[in-house]
């Protein structure tokens, strides 16, 4: 049983109750807040020692990554975040100074999207470093979306480049929290989901989600330099269209929108945000499935991206 079917066997049976406006299934829950046209975002994610970061790793790095992955989520909900509790579990043999680090790392990215730090808690764990942040935030109810909302026909959009991620950028990278926002604001966006998993792999879900398929163009998908770089080095072992599709940890912004609004959205797109890339890569449709349209014309794509247990 893989990350993903293991996830569906436990939602199957989780328990709600009045306040959860969307619970398992989306980048945050989604809850009642109390007040008018407002709802909270909760969302809980963690980083382990050796799976999400290297042991050589910079420890400010380790905790921008941490706190990052969960902003990234409140961005794709297009969301406010407000505060966050930390769980840190260490080896018994841990370095204080290099704790130390990683709060300093969390602390600088956190002050720069206002966001409290107001707890957690701290244990041992025998073999690795492992770091849990929960994160509260906060959005306009009529202005949250969902993964399960595209529709047959909406143009596909990315935010910035795909793959390569592990050069670096999976360390480095900044939340699209103020890009989720606008476009939440500005246009009807129909579906939205951050890219953790890969563009194959968390496309498949916003599908999954909306019960639609989706067609790409490979010409159109955002290769980064870092992914044409590891292909020309022969590591890994795959075309850096492949890496863009596959790598995962991109923290990019995948959306859904009405076709009628692409070319007036990215038009606004690049006065908004002159310096960070937007790409129109595809359509939902209709018909189940995920087609890729190269040089070779249109054809099935089974690739996914990282899968834990798989």
């Amino acid at each position: 049983m893989n990350e993903f079917e293991l996830i569906a066997s436990l939602s199957a049976g989780l328990p709600s109750n009045a306040e959860v406006i969307a619970g398992a299934g989306d980048d945050c829950a989604v809850l009642e807040s109390g007040q008018a046209g407002r709802a909270l975002l909760l969302k809980t994610d963690a980083v382990v020692e050796g799976i999400h970061f290297s042991p050589s790793a910079e420890p400010e790095k380790i905790g921008h990554k941490a706190l990052g992955r969960c902003l990234s989520d409140v961005a794709a909900m297009a969301g406010r975040p407000l505060a966050a509790v930390v769980t840190l579990a260490l080896p018994r043999n841990f370095d204080a100074e290099f704790v130390k680090r990683i709060y300093a790392g969390m602390n600088a990215l956190a002050r720069r999207h206002g966001v409290a730090i107001v707890g957690g808690e701290t244990t041992s764990n025998p073999e690795r470093l492992l770091i849990s942040v929960a994160l509260l935030g906060e959005v306009a109810r009529d202005k949250c979306p969902l993964r399960s909302g595209a529709k047959d026909g909406d143009a596909l959009f990315v935010t910035g480049e795909l793959g390569g991620s592990l050069e670096g950028r999976h360390l480095e990278f900044e939340p699209r929290l103020e890009e989720g926002r606008w476009l939440s604001e500005h246009f009807a966006i129909h579906a939205m989901i951050d890219l953790s998993d890969g563009l194959a792999g968390d496309l498949r879900r916003m599908m999954e989600s909306s019960r639609v398929g989706a067609e790409l163009l490979a010409r159109a998908i955002p290769v980064s330099r870092a992914a044409r770089r590891r292909a020309r080095a022969g590591a890994p072992a795959k075309t850096p269209l492949a890496a863009a599709l596959t790598d995962g940890e991109d923290y990019e912004l995948l959306f859904a929108v009405a076709a009628r609004e692409a070319v007036p959205l990215a038009d606004a797109w690049r006065r908004q945000f002159p310096n960070v890339r937007l790409s129109c890569i595809g359509k939902i449709t209709a018909a189940p499935g995920l087609r890729l349209l190269d040089e070779n014309g249109a054809h099935s794509f089974e690739g996914h991206g990282y899968v834990h247990f798989a």
